[in-house]
């Protein structure tokens, strides 16, 4: 068995990862980070490749005896029409988002502690569509529905399965984009608290998933997203094509 709250954050080298992982590092936990981007104190791991993800949580178990939660925070990105879009990139997003986050509840279910908690992170794009989004929305979607099916699987072990949604979060995925002109004044009126996130504010809500306080929360999705789901989805697609043409 674990020690208390052993818990694995993958994609911990930045943004909502990193933060995360100070966080719950901060309030007591027994922190594994692990990021596609290996460094000293981070773990190599490919959520796309199950040897890699497999060998992530072997490697877990025979140091710390076990583990009891994992945060996913893996994702990445892309943009293109649906009549358009290259497939093979296409396939990359579903690859990492989806199919990632499948490989990791599979091999982080069969080690987590009995009454542990898994968490990966969703996108408001789970319920909002975007223009050109559509491997991003699709994949995240698809997280949502399988974090549930993983919930009602594994229930009887006490093991709790959650997503967590956020909205605009300025990290080095999302910076870029709020560069163009237009994007984040679009972002920020279809906010209704009219600002963005801030990475540890999420961390806030895993934190929450991750302790004894969620004892009776599984297969729920925690949008946090300052309103944003009461409105519309910015139109990328158009500010992205003012700005390049």
């Amino acid at each position: 068995m674990a020690t208390t709250h052993t818990t694995v954050v993958i994609g911990a080298a930045s943004g909502i990862g990193a933060a995360t992982a100070d966080l719950l590092e901060s309030s007591g936990h027994t922190l594994v980070r692990a990021d596609l981007n290996a460094s000293e104190g981070v773990l190599a791991v490919n959520v796309a490749d199950e040897e890699s993800v497999a060998g992530l949580f072997d490697e877990v178990v025979a140091k710390h005896g076990g583990f009891t939660g994992v945060v996913n925070c893996a994702g990445v990105s892309s943009f293109g029409h649906v009549v358009d879009h290259d497939t093979a990139e296409f396939r990359r997003v579903v690859d990492v988002n989806l199919v990632g986050a499948y490989l990791v509840l599979k091999h982080a279910g069969q080690g987590v502690d009995d009454g542990g908690s898994l968490v990966t992170l969703s996108s408001l794009n789970a319920r909002q569509p975007g223009p050109a989004m559509a491997a991003y929305c699709s994949s995240k979607a698809g997280v949502a529905m399988l974090s549930q099916v993983a919930a009602m699987e594994l229930a009887a072990r006490r093991v709790r399965v959650n997503t967590v949604a956020p909205g605009l979060i300025v990290t080095p995925l999302t910076e870029p984009a709020m560069g163009i002109p237009g994007v984040r004044d679009d972002y920020l009126e279809n906010t209704p608290l009219g600002r963005s996130g801030e990475p540890a504010e999420i961390g806030g809500a895993v934190r929450y998933l991750l302790s004894d306080d969620a004892a009776w929360v599984t297969g729920e999705t925690i949008d946090i997203n300052g309103g944003a789901h009461l409105m519309r989805y910015p139109d990328l697609h158009k500010h992205v094509t003012a700005a390049f043409g």
